[in-house]
């Protein structure tokens, strides 16, 4: 497959996550975030900046994980790339974690465009460790 037609695949496979939980998931975590952030007292809009974060990673990291161990898909080709190319099928969650935190920070937070990215980073680069180590030991695990 082109370069193209790999990047194709990889959203489409991205999409077989249970979203549906991980909004829920996120909307949680992002709301017990926002309330710690609340009883401290620093009462700003900046103090959104971080709970969004949070409630966007756990969003992404629960659909992404949970779509690579998700057995009952509907579309096995789907599946089967997904679970032969682990570290290509996370990276769709990873840029789109990247784009909207560091859009977060830059809208709801004191930071610049350039501190923004950087905050960002971080989060999207443990997210791609994460489901892509999950991806990796399920297909070893399916080998053996």
């Amino acid at each position: 497959m082109s370069r193209r037609e790999n990047r194709q695949v990889a959203v489409a496979a991205a999409t077989v996550g249970p979203w549906r939980t991980a909004a829920g998931v996120g909307a949680v975590v992002g709301a017990t975030a926002l309330g710690i952030d609340a009883i401290s007292g620093d009462w700003s809009l900046s103090m959104l900046a971080d709970p969004a974060g949070w409630g966007l990673f756990f969003f992404f990291l629960v659909g992404t994980v949970g779509g690579q161990l998700r057995r009952d898909t509907t579309d096995r080709r789907l599946a089967r790339w997904a679970a032969e190319h682990p570290w290509q099928s996370a990276l769709p969650a990873a840029g789109g974690l990247l784009l909207l935190n560091t859009l977060a920070q830059l809208f709801l937070g004191d930071a610049g465009v350039f501190e923004a990215f950087f905050v960002s980073l971080f989060p999207a680069g443990l997210l791609l460790a994460v489901a892509g180590v999950v991806g990796s030991v399920k297909r070893a695990r399916g080998k053996g």
